[in-house]
């Protein structure tokens, strides 16, 4: 079996990690296309060298653009690539533009896709991730859910024939990188200046469209984080300094202390280091669930329900709205429930290539 594997932005280079972990001990075939769609050394390379995948067989280097340019870019690179393979299976992953242009290239050219992360809704339609998971799920052959959750979504959408429950890939890296750090095999993370890592501290990423695209909602949220009386480590993705630099925002107010994206092993030691975490990202919000840090999610929905329950996750939409409990909320303590196991035991990849062979044509 062939499979290719398309990639472009840091959540799928993560979840790239397991899945060429597991192909690795097989007789299949893994090709590994990197789109360039996250072409920052700190959101791509470094997680290629930190997580130990293999360098991309290729790289279609397109770059940045508005959504339909860089889908259309990505579209029209991948068509060749895909028509000179001819793979068994193209495997996307989650909710970016790159996944989009996978799956209709590969559609287009009677390929069988199969999408990882599949099922998750945030019924958000504001979100270009919403519509590329959905309009990804409706053109994919084979859906590998990661949650009991995600498997009611497809099949409330007609979808269930195609769906098989996989477990959640993030699981196996987090768990692995977790204990790896716990047993000091990497090396503390680069966490901002003046922020104490023996200190309580509060890690925080923003880069969602919605947060930063308006002047107004983005100086909100600065204004916010800067009022804590915790110390905030904003970790600032490229699109947050752009985006702050352009409105005239300086970030750098209050507590907030300004640093680098970190490698993914740097961020689970800063996680595990901090008090808890605040963030729009999806990622971030399960991984703070799975490493037992209480999230504040900057956000009025997330696909990740289960990590609402017990108050380890807790939507934020709008910070001033709360008035004075914003602070007790950021900065609350983890709660004492049990959070179970509901993304799955760690072993995902492994069933995902299992379920790959059983139903390659």
């Amino acid at each position: 079996m062939k499979v290719v594997s398309v990639v472009g932005a840091r959540p799928q280079l993560v979840k790239l990690a397991p899945i060429a972990a597991a192909f690795a001990g097989t007789p299949h075939q893994h090709v590994i296309v990197h789109t360039g769609q996250h072409y920052d050394a700190d959101l791509s390379d470094v997680f290629f060298s930190g997580l130990g995948i293999p360098d991309p067989d290729v790289h279609l280097g397109v770059g940045s653009g508005t959504h339909g340019v860089q889908t259309g870019r990505i579209l029209a690179a991948l068509d060749p690539v895909f028509a000179a393979e001819q793979p068994d299976w193209v495997l996307v992953y989650g909710d970016t533009n790159s996944t989009l242009a996978g799956a209709v290239s590969a559609v287009k050219q009677h390929i069988p896709v199969a999408h990882l992360e599949a099922g998750l809704r945030s019924f958000n339609r504001r979100m270009p991730e919403e519509h590329n998971r959905v309009l990804t799920d409706h053109a994919a052959d084979l859906l590998l859910a990661p949650t009991e959750e995600a498997v009611r979504h497809l099949t409330t959408e007609g979808l269930a024939e195609r769906t098989a429950l996989v477990g959640d890939v993030m699981v196996d890296v987090c768990l692995r990188i977790r204990d790896a750090v716990r047993r000091g095999e990497h090396p503390a993370p680069a966490l901002p200046e003046g922020i104490d890592p023996n200190g309580p501290y509060l890690v925080s990423t923003l880069h969602r469209p919605d947060n930063t695209d308006d002047p107004e909602r983005l100086a909100g949220l600065v204004q916010a984080l800067a009022g804590l009386d915790l110390p905030v480590a904003l970790l600032a993705h490229p699109r947050l300094l752009a985006r702050a630099e352009e409105q005239g925002i300086k970030l750098a107010q209050g507590g907030i202390r300004v640093g680098r994206p970190l490698p993914y092993a740097g961020l689970v030691a800063a996680v595990l280091g901090s008090h808890g975490v605040i963030t729009d990202s999806g990622g971030l919000q399960k991984e703070a669930y799975l490493l037992g840090r209480p999230c504040t999610t900057l956000r009025p929905e997330t696909e990740w329900v289960e990590t609402i329950e017990g108050g380890w996750n807790v939507l934020v939409p709008d910070p001033a709205a709360l008035g004075a409990q914003w602070a007790t909320t950021a900065t609350r303590p983890a709660p004492g429930t049990e959070r179970g196991t509901p993304y799955g035991d760690g072993h995902a990849a492994e069933r995902v290539v299992q379920v790959l062979a059983e139903r390659a044509a």
